[in-house]
């Protein structure tokens, strides 16, 4: 896919809505599409990990889950969501987001929350 031919930020997107664009840290520059689908319920960690799978995306990165938050905040339920990072000193914690008030904390990954997938779709610029 080319820059060029993007949508406008929340028109429909391979399944989903487009959503924004974000940098990887290998440098490839990506579309991020919001996936329509949402899990029945609240899930731990590894639960919305694997959901997310199963619908062909990914938990959203920290990055990504503060782009959605400014982008597409209207997409999700005003509460608090998982991202794909767990917390770098201590494993068995992973980060969220909250789509309240934009804030990002960690909690065990035992926890119960929400999850939405996103698909990243490198571009050519």
């Amino acid at each position: 896919m080319h820059l060029q031919d993007l949508p406008a930020l929340g028109a429909a997107l391979d399944a989903g809505i487009f959503a924004g664009l974000t940098t990887k840290p290998d440098g490839t520059h990506c579309a991020v599409v919001l996936l329509a689908d949402k899990p029945g319920g609240k899930l731990t960690w590894q639960q919305a990990v694997e959901w997310a799978q199963s619908v062909q995306g990914e938990l959203p990165s920290r990055p990504v889950s503060a782009l959605l938050f400014a982008n597409a905040r209207d997409q999700f339920e005003r509460a608090w969501h998982w991202t794909s990072e767990t917390d770098e000193d201590d494993g068995s914690y992973a980060w969220g987001q909250d789509f309240y008030d934009g804030s990002q904390s960690d909690s065990h990954k035992s926890y119960e929350g929400r999850a939405r997938a996103v698909r990243l779709i490198p571009l050519a610029l």
